[in-house]
Parts: structure tokens; sequence; C-alpha cells
């Protein structure tokens, strides 16, 4: 008979839900440029580490400094 293994593993909170972000906002582009590849490609959520509602707050984020010229489309 196998052992039932419990699956329970440490929350950990995302960097915007950590410091109580309530907006990404599209001009701190430091911080945004941490969140995409070399290419230019936004990171997953699991390579990021970010919560399923702060992706979606990044990624908004992003695509309005790219509209803005801020971030590159493509590098």
């Amino acid at each position: 008979m196998a052992k039932k293994v419990s699956s329970t593993r440490e929350k950990s909170e995302c960097r915007f839900c950590r410091s109580k972000t309530n907006y990404v906002d599209y001009k701190d582009i430091e911080t945004l440029s941490r969140l995409l590849t070399q290419r230019g490609k936004i990171f997953s959520r699991k390579r990021s580490g970010n919560c399923a509602a702060c992706q979606r707050k990044v990624q908004l984020a992003i695509k309005r400094a790219r509209y803005m010229a801020l971030l590159p489309y493509m590098n």
C-alpha cells in the first residue's frame, strides 16, 4: 500500500502583493524591464513569481509602456 504524501507547499506572495501595490505603473521602466526577456517577451507567471491578478496588471502596464514608446515591442 502506497503512502499518501500531503502536498503542502509554502505559500509565497509575489513582489507586488508583498509591497501592497494596487497599481503597476507603466512609467516604472526599471521594474517592468526586469519582467521581460532579452527579446522583449513577457515572462510567464511561473518564471516571474507573480500571482494571477498582479500578472494581469503587469501585462497591461507593459503593453501601455510599449504603446507610449517607453519599452520596445521587440529587440
